[in-house]
């Protein structure tokens, strides 16, 4: 177990606390970790040599540990790049390759895109080609097209507490539409597919179904809405 003062704790603490936006003076931290202030510079500028050795890496990360003289400490200054790592977009990727949650085409847009937005330049190739084979074999279920326009106009009714008219197709050999009043609740994915819950509005449970109950939403899947 790590001693709270030594040197890998005294580290890890001043770059939290860096990183949080806090001024670092030296001889506040010697005596707050016993040490002397000499020991408080080698930490700083061992984690100015790891801010240099990141930027190597990404060359979008811009942080610095600077010293402020009006404010009498050491503070971070510039900022972390915004874009992913190629292991970051990797999982996403597949996280979304293995949803299977879109169309063919409509999950090739949206990862072409999220590469495009999200990637370093000089990595766009390289994870391109990563994903290429997965995106070639990628086999999609019976979505709709046009389900990530649903999903946005659904959203957008949920933040603004609208009332939503839907018809809905249950399973069945003989599936028959039913009209409802809901009142839509939140937009939840499983098993492949998105479901939207909702309290229905407008109808006598009782006479509708057999186990009526207020206190819970009812859960529709939100390919088989039409609006």
């Amino acid at each position: 177990m790590v001693d709270k003062h030594s040197k890998n704790a005294r580290v890890l603490d001043l770059y939290e606390r860096l990183c949080s936006g806090k001024i670092i003076n030296k001889s506040e931290e010697a005596q707050r970790f016993g040490v002397d202030e000499r020991s408080i510079q080698r930490d700083i500028d061992d984690i100015r040599a790891f801010l240099d050795e990141r930027a190597i890496v990404d060359a979008g990360d811009t942080r610095q540990v600077v010293y402020d003289r009006q404010k009498k400490g050491f503070l971070l200054s510039g900022y972390q790049s915004p874009l992913m790592t190629n292991s970051e977009i990797l999982a996403v990727s597949k996280i979304l390759l293995e949803s299977r949650a879109f169309t063919k085409k409509e999950m090739s847009t949206v990862l072409d895109k999220l590469i495009a937005g999200c990637v370093p330049m000089k990595n766009m190739r390289l994870v391109t080609d990563l994903l290429a084979n997965e995106k070639f074999h990628y086999v999609e279920l019976s979505h709709p097209a046009g389900i990530q326009e649903k999903l946005w106009d659904i959203g957008n009714d949920i933040q603004q507490r609208h009332l939503m008219r839907i018809s809905y197709t249950k399973q069945g050999d003989k599936p028959t539409p039913v009209t409802r009043i809901v009142e839509p609740v939140s937009i939840l994915f499983s098993e492949y597919y998105f479901y939207l819950t909702a309290f229905i509005r407008g109808i006598d449970k009782e006479k509708e179904f057999e186990n009526a109950d207020d206190l819970y939403p009812t859960i529709y899947r939100i390919d088989r809405i039409k609006r």
